[in-house]
């Protein structure tokens, strides 16, 4: 991540590794304050056997692309909501790179944090079937979650709704 301040949101990602018990490494690098770190590391992953990247930053948010420019490994940002825009400024500095250097863009904040992960995921489960498999049952997780509790509570909220009674 490009600041400590990245962590409320990158913590998204960092739970939904741990829950699928993927082991994995955590920096602060800026593509700004510490490029010559940046560029380093991203070039010494594949040696230590890293599959994939995810970098989260905000504000002008170049070091998913600084970090794609780098390696050939899959590069996924997150577009942190911490500027004055809301995140608008790191969407586009992510998601608008130069034809040749992709970098896969998630949405900004906390959700694009989690789905960075599942992604991430996805791309390693293409050669663990063990992960695939952890992959499906939390996908028929949360299948089950909206059609058992969360549609439960839409039937309370409206038969509260349509009795009065207030929500407790």
């Amino acid at each position: 991540m490009g600041s400590e301040s990245d962590l409320p949101v990158m913590e998204e990602t960092l739970r939904i590794l741990d829950s699928f018990g993927v082991p994995y490494e955590v920096r602060i690098l800026s593509a700004h304050r510490s490029p010559h770190e940046t560029s380093a590391y991203a070039r010494d992953c594949m040696g230590r056997g890293i599959k994939v990247l995810i970098a989260g930053a905000g504000w002008a948010a170049h070091l998913a692309g600084v970090v794609a420019a780098e390696t050939t490994l899959p590069v996924i940002g997150v577009p942190v909501d911490s500027s004055p825009l809301k995140g608008m400024d790191s969407l586009l500095s992510t998601v608008q790179m130069p034809p040749g250097i992709p970098v896969a863009t998630m949405a900004i904040g906390r959700g694009g944090a989690l789905n960075a992960a599942i992604f991430a995921l996805q791309i390693l489960a293409t050669s663990k079937p063990d992960l695939q498999q952890k992959l499906v049952d939390y996908k028929k997780g949360m299948a089950a979650d909206v059609i058992q509790r969360k549609n439960r509570n839409l039937e309370e909220y409206l038969l509260n709704r349509k009795t009065g009674a207030s929500a407790s």
